[in-house]
C-alpha cells in the first residue's frame, strides 16, 4: 500500500499482475482529514487533542472522543494492515515504510535532481524531474479544511514543483533537439501564471530565440522589464540580462563553441575587456580538509542556500574556536566551485588568529581588489569607494567569496558583492547577527560517533573503533574537532603512545589544555585570542566579559545566570548581561536555555586556568552567601506563613553572622511560581556547591552550606527532586556533626527522613525521624517535637503499625493545640483520617472534612489540596469512584503552581484509579503517562513504579496482556528495597497468573 498527499489524500493499493496501482479516494470528508493529519506526522505520535482540532476545529462536540474512535476504526479497515495505525497512551501513530508516501518519494527525486543540476548532468536532471512531477496530482492537501494545518508543508512542496520545472527546462535547453519547440507553449503558460518569476521568462526567451523566433523573444524581455520597473521599480536580474544579450547578438553558435553546456550561460572573465580584470578567473580556495566527517544536515542546508534560484545570500558559519567552521566552509566551497565559473576568492580576515590583528575593512578590500586584477594605483584610498569598485567588478560575475575568520559584521559588510550571481561564505566565532540578509549556520561539536570516526581516520589507528579508550578520548576532548585533531596528531606521531595513556594524561582537568597542543595546533591559544582581545579592549562590556569568564572559572558551576554573576562582580545585572552577550558573541559561552549560560568543557578548563592566575579567593564565599540569602526568599515564597516557615528561618549555631543582612539585599519573589522557577534553574548549582564545600576546613563555608541546605530543602522536597535531596541532606548532616550543631543535625535527619518517605523506604525514614525527635526533645523545641510525632504516626501507619501510629498522632495533636498551631492540627487530622480509613472510611471522610475546614479557615493550600485527595481515596475504599473523581480533580486545581510533588503524585494516582474504575480508559491512560513522565524527570523510581502498576492494569483491560506484564515487571523491579507491601503483593499475583 502507498499513500498520497500530492493532491487530495488517497490510498494506493498495490496492483496485481503488473498493472498500475489502484488509487482509492477516501470518500468520507472526516476520514480524509484524519488520514491527512496522521500522514503529516507519519511515524510520530499525533495526540488525541490534535486530531480533535483537525476534525472539529476549536469546537469539538461532546461526543468527540467516541466519534474519533469510530473514525479511527473506519480508517483501519481501509488499510492493508490495521496494525499500521497504533494506539499509544497519548494518541495515535501511523506507520509508513520507506517509499510508501508520495511526498517522501517526491523529495528524494528533488534531492537527486538538485544534485544533478549542480553537476550539470542534464539527462539525469530530466529523468529525476520527470519522476517527481509524475507524482503530482494537484495542490497538496487539496480540499481539506484549514484546521488540518500543513500550510507551510504545502507551500514547500509547491515551491519544490516550480523548482523542478525550472531545472527540467534548464536541462532541456542545454540538451537542445526537437523538444525545444515543445517548450515554448509550456513556458508561455508558466510566464502568464507567474508573471514576476524571472527564470521562466529567461527560459522562454532562450527557447524562442533558439527556435528562430528572435522578435518574440525580445518582446518577452520588453514586457517583463516594463512589468518589473512599473510595479517594483527594479531591473531584470542578471540571468534575464544575459539571455537578452544572447538574443541581441544571436549568440547561440558562440555558446555551443564554448561548450558551456550551462542553460544559464557562463560568464568567464577571459578577454572580457574590463579594465583590471585578469585573464584567468581566480581559484584561491585552499585544499579541502582531508578528513571531513559529519555535518550532513548543515552541509545540505548550505548547498540549498547557495544554489537556490533566488539571489545568493551570505551564509555565516559560526561557532566556538576549533569547532570546524573553516573546514566546513572549504568543504562546501570546493563542492560548489563549478557553480561559480568566474572564480573563487578566499580571504583570511584574522578575526581570531593568535598573534595577528584582524584586517581592517580597507585592508581586506585592497586584498580582494588586487586578487581581481586591479592595479594597486587604481585602488581608491577611501574604503567606501573601494567597496563600490569591488561591487562593480563582481556585479556581472558568478564568483564565490570565502571570508574566513571574521571579527565582526562591520568588517564583513563592505566586502559583500552586489551582484545576484555571487555567493558568500563567512566563518566567524560570532553569528554576526548585525549582518542583514545573512543565512546563519551555527555549529556545535560533533556527535560521539562522528568524533570517534574523525579520531580514527586522522590518527591512522584503526584499532580505536569501539574501544573504551576511544570513547574516553572523545569525552575528554568535548567532541571539539580541533582538540580531536591534536589528539589524533599525537597518536599518529608517537606509535608507542597508547590511547589509554593519552586518555590518562587528559583526565586531569588542570593540565588538560597542556596536552591539547601539538605543532601549530593549540586549543589554549585559540581560546586565549578571544579572551585577551576582550581584556585589552577599550569597551567596558568587553573588559567586563573577560573578568566574568575568570569568575566563571573560579566558581566552576554547571550553569550561570546574570544575577549570580552580577553579585560576584559587584555590578548591576544590566551591566552583567552586556558582558554575557559579549561572551556569547565570541563563542566563549553558550546559552543553554533563556538566561542560563554554560561554557564548553574546554573553555571551562581555560577559565579555570585564568582564575588560578588572578585573585578569586572570595568568589566561593560570595556565591554561598548569595545562594543562602535567595534560598530564604524561596522558603518565604513557597511555605505558607506559620511555625513551619518561622522555625526553618531561625538560625542554628553554625550559621555565619551577617546572613540576615545578605537576605535584605535580595528582592523578595512575587509569588510561589517565581520562586519555584528560580529553584528549577539554580538547584543544580546549589547541590554542586553543597557537595564541594561541605567538607571545607573553613567553618564559615561549612556553616553556609548548612544554612543553605536547611533553607533550600523544602523547595527540593516540594519539587520531588530526590537525587538532589540526597546530596543536600547528607551534606547538611556531615557539616552539622563536624561543627557540633545539634539543631542543624536534627534538620538534616528530618530532611533525609522526608527523602526516604518519598522513595518508599519507610523503615529508614522512621529511624531517622526518631533520631531527630530525640534531639528536638533534648533541645526542648515543642513545634519540632510536634512535627516529628506527626511524621512518626504517618510512617507507622504506612508500615501497618496502627496502634503506635494512633498514639503518635494523638500526641502530635495535643502539641498542636497547646501551641495554638491550626496548620499543624489540620495536618494531623488528615493523617488521623488516613489511619481511620483502614477500618471506617466514612469516619475518615469526616476527619478529612475537619482538616479541610481548618485549611479553608487559615487559607492553607497544601492542607486543602491534601484533604480533597484523602477524601477521594476514602471514596475509592468505599467503592465509589464517581464520588472520588471530583475530589481528585479539585485537589489538583487547588494545588496549581504551589508545588507539592508527593501530594500531586498521590492525587494523580488516585485520579488514574478512579478513571480506570469508571471505564474512562483514554483519559486514565493520558493521566498515567503524564505522571510517569513527571516521575522520570525527577528520577523518582518509587512513584514511577506505582504509576506503571496502574498503567499495566489499563493495558490488561484493553487486552494487551504482554505489554501489561512488561509494565508490572518494571514496577516490581523498581519497588525492590522499598517497604511497599500491598502493591508488591498485587504485582506478584498479577505476574503469577498464566498469560
Amino acid at each position: 500500500m502507498r499513500f498520497g498527499l500530492l493532491g487530495p489524500p488517497v490510498l494506493f493499493h498495490d496492483a496485481r499482475e503488473g498493472g498500475r496501482d489502484d488509487a482509492r479516494v477516501v470518500a468520507s470528508p472526516k476520514s480524509r482529514v484524519l488520514l491527512a493529519a496522521l500522514l503529516l506526522d507519519a511515524g510520530r505520535v499525533v495526540s488525541v487533542e490534535s486530531l480533535k482540532d483537525a476534525l472539529w476545529g476549536g469546537a469539538p462536540p461532546v461526543s468527540a472522543q467516541a466519534s474519533l474512535h469510530n473514525h479511527i476504526t473506519r480508517l483501519r479497515r481501509m488499510l492493508d494492515d490495521p496494525g499500521r495505525l497504533r494506539t499509544v497512551p497519548s494518541g495515535y501513530v501511523l506507520r509508513i515504510d520507506e517509499g510508501e508516501l508520495d511526498v517522501h518519494v517526491f523529495d528524494a527525486h528533488v534531492a537527486e535532481a538538485r544534485a544533478a543540476h549542480t553537476g550539470r548532468d542534464w539527462r539525469r536532471v530530466v529523468r529525476e524531474c520527470a519522476g517527481a512531477l509524475a507524482l503530482w496530482r494537484g495542490a497538496p492537501l487539496a480540499g481539506l479544511p484549514p484546521e488540518v494545518g500543513g500550510y507551510a508543508f504545502a507551500r514547500r512542496l509547491c515551491e519544490a514543483r516550480l523548482l523542478l520545472l525550472e531545472w527540467r527546462y534548464d536541462a532541456e535547453l542545454a540538451l537542445g533537439g526537437p523538444r525545444l519547440h515543445e517548450l515554448v507553449p509550456e513556458l508561455a503558460a508558466l510566464t502568464v501564471e507567474y508573471p514576476l518569476r524571472e527564470v521562466y521568462h529567461r527560459q522562454l526567451m532562450l527557447a524562442l530565440h533558439r527556435t528562430g523566433r528572435q522578435a518574440e523573444a525580445l518582446a518577452v524581455h520588453r514586457e517583463l522589464r516594463t512589468r518589473l520597473v512599473g510595479r517594483l521599480g527594479i531591473e531584470p536580474g542578471p540571468g534575464v540580462r544575459e539571455a537578452h544579450v544572447e538574443v541581441l547578438r544571436g549568440a547561440a553558435g558562440e555558446r555551443d563553441a564554448k561548450g558551456s553546456g550551462d542553460a544559464k550561460g557562463s560568464r568567464g572573465t577571459k578577454g572580457s575587456g574590463e579594465p583590471g580584470r585578469p585573464d584567468l578567473p581566480p581559484a584561491q580556495l585552499p585544499p579541502p580538509p582531508t578528513h571531513f566527517i559529519g555535518r550532513a544536515t548543515v552541509r545540505d542546508a548550505l548547498h540549498r542556500t547557495l544554489t537556490a534560484p533566488d539571489p545568493y545570500p551570505t551564509a555565516v558559519i559560526s561557532g566556538m574556536a576549533g569547532v570546524g567552521k573553516s573546514a566546513l566552509a572549504l568543504h562546501v566551497a570546493h563542492q560548489l566551485a563549478e557553480r561559480f565559473p568566474d572564480g573563487q576568492l578566499h580571504l583570511d580576515l584574522h578575526g581570531a588568529t593568535p598573534g595577528m590583528t584582524p584586517l581592517t575593512p580597507a585592508q581586506a578590500l585592497t586584498a580582494l581588489l588586487r586578487d581581481l586584477g586591479t592595479e594597486p594605483c587604481r585602488i581608491p584610498e577611501r574604503p567606501e569607494a573601494a567597496a563600490a569598485l569591488l561591487r562593480s567588478l563582481l556585479a556581472p560575475s558568478r564568483t564565490l567569496l570565502v571570508l574566513d575568520d571574521a571579527a565582526s559584521a562591520a568588517q564583513v559588510r563592505p566586502l559583500l558583492p552586489g551582484g545576484a550571481g555571487c555567493g558568500v561564505i563567512v566563518t566567524s566565532r560570532s553569528p554576526l547577527t548585525a549582518l542583514d540578509g545573512a543565512a546563519r549556520f551555527p555549529l556545535a561539536p560533533l556527535s560521539d560517533e562522528e568524533s570517534a570516526e574523525l579520531l580514527r581516520r586522522a590518527s591512522g589507528r584503526d584499532g580505536l573503533d569501539g574501544t573504551d579508550a576511544a570513547r574516553l578520548l572523545v569525552e575528554l576532548t568535548g567532541r571539539l574537532p580541533l582538540a580531536l585533531r591534536v589528539v589524533a596528531a599525537r597518536l599518529a606521531a608517537r606509535r608507542a603512545l597508547t590511547p589509554d595513556a593519552l586518555a590518562g594524561q587528559l583526565t586531569a582537568a588542570d593540565v588538560r589544555l597542556h596536552h591539547l597542543e601539538y605543532d601549530d595546533l593549540s586549543v589554549r591559544r585559540s581560546l586565549a585570542v578571544a579572551h585577551d582581545a576582550l581584556a585589552a579592549s577599550q569597551r567596558e562590556a568587553d573588559r567586563d566579559a573577560a573578568r566574568t569568564l575568570v569568575r566563571i572559572g573560579a566558581l566552576d558551576l554547571p550553569t550561570y545566570g546574570a544575577p549570580l554573576l552580577a553579585r560576584l562582580a559587584g555590578t548591576s545585572e544590566h551591566r552583567t548581561e552586556a558582558a554575557l552577550d559579549r561572551l556569547l558573541d565570541v563563542a566563549l559561552l553558550e546559552e543553554t536555555t533563556y538566561g542560563r549560560y554554560a561554557p564548553h568543557d574546554l573553555v571551562r578548563d581555560f577559565a579555570r586556568e585564568r582564575a588560578v592566575e588572578q585573585d578569586t579567593a572570595t568568589t566561593a564565599d560570595t556565591a554561598l552567601h548569595w545562594y543562602a540569602a535567595v534560598a530564604e526568599r524561596v522558603l518565604v515564597a513557597i511555605v505558607e506563613p506559620g511555625s513551619d516557615r518561622d522555625d526553618r528561618r531561625r538560625p542554628t549555631p553554625s550559621q555565619p553572622g551577617g546572613h540576615a543582612a545578605h537576605v535584605e539585599t535580595v528582592a523578595p519573589f512575587a509569588g510561589a511560581e517565581e520562586a519555584f522557577a528560580w529553584g528549577d534553574g539554580e538547584l543544580e548549582n546549589v547541590v554542586a556547591l553543597a557537595g564541594r564545600y561541605a567538607d571545607d576546613p573553613s567553618g564559615q563555608r561549612a556553616g553556609l552550606v548548612s544554612t543553605l541546605a536547611r533553607l533550600i530543602f523544602p523547595y527540593a522536597h516540594r519539587r520531588g527532586r530526590v537525587a538532589e535531596m540526597e546530596v543536600l541532606g547528607q551534606a547538611g548532616l556531615r557539616v552539622a556533626r563536624r561543627l557540633g550543631d545539634a539543631a542543624a543535625e536534627a534538620y538534616a535527619l528530618v530532611d533525609l527522613a522526608g527523602l526516604h518517605f518519598l522513595t518508599g523506604r519507610q523503615n529508614d525514614a522512621l529511624a531517622l525521624n526518631d533520631r531527630a525527635l530525640d534531639i528536638w526533645r533534648r533541645l526542648d523545641h515543642p513545634s519540632w517535637i510536634r512535627r516529628c510525632l506527626n511524621n512518626r504516626g504517618l510512617l507507622l501507619d504506612g508500615l501497618g503499625r496502627y496502634t503506635e501510629a494512633g498514639e503518635a498522632l494523638e500526641r502530635s495533636l495535643e502539641y498542636a493545640r497547646r501551641l495554638d498551631d491550626p496548620y499543624g492540627e489540620a495536618v494531623t487530622h488528615s493523617h488521623l483520617g488516613n489511619l481511620v480509613e483502614h477500618t471506617d472510611p466514612r469516619a475518615a471522610i469526616e476527619r478529612h472534612r475537619r482538616s479541610l475546614a481548618l485549611g479553608d479557615e487559615i487559607g492553607a493550600v497544601i492542607v486543602r489540596h491534601s484533604a480533597h485527595c484523602n477524601i477521594g481515596y476514602a471514596h475509592l475504599r468505599l467503592g465509589q469512584p464517581a464520588a472520588a473523581l471530583p475530589h481528585f480533580e479539585e485537589s489538583l486545581r487547588i494545588l496549581g503552581g504551589h508545588g507539592d510533588w508527593h501530594g500531586e503524585s498521590q492525587t494523580r494516582l488516585g485520579l488514574v484509579r478512579a478513571l480506570r474504575l469508571l471505564g474512562r480508559d483514554g483519559r486514565a491512560a493520558r493521566e498515567c503517562a503524564e505522571l510517569l513522565g513527571r516521575a522520570d524527570a525527577r528520577a523518582d523510581r518509587y512513584t514511577g513504579a506505582l504509576a506503571r502498576h496502574q498503567y499495566g492494569l489499563l493495558l490488561r483491560e484493553r487486552g494487551r496482556i504482554g505489554e501489561a506484564r512488561e509494565e508490572w515487571s518494571l514496577a516490581l523491579a523498581a519497588l525492590d528495597g522499598t517497604d511497599e507491601q500491598a502493591v508488591v503483593s498485587e504485582l506478584r499475583e498479577l505476574l503469577a497468573c498464566p498469560v
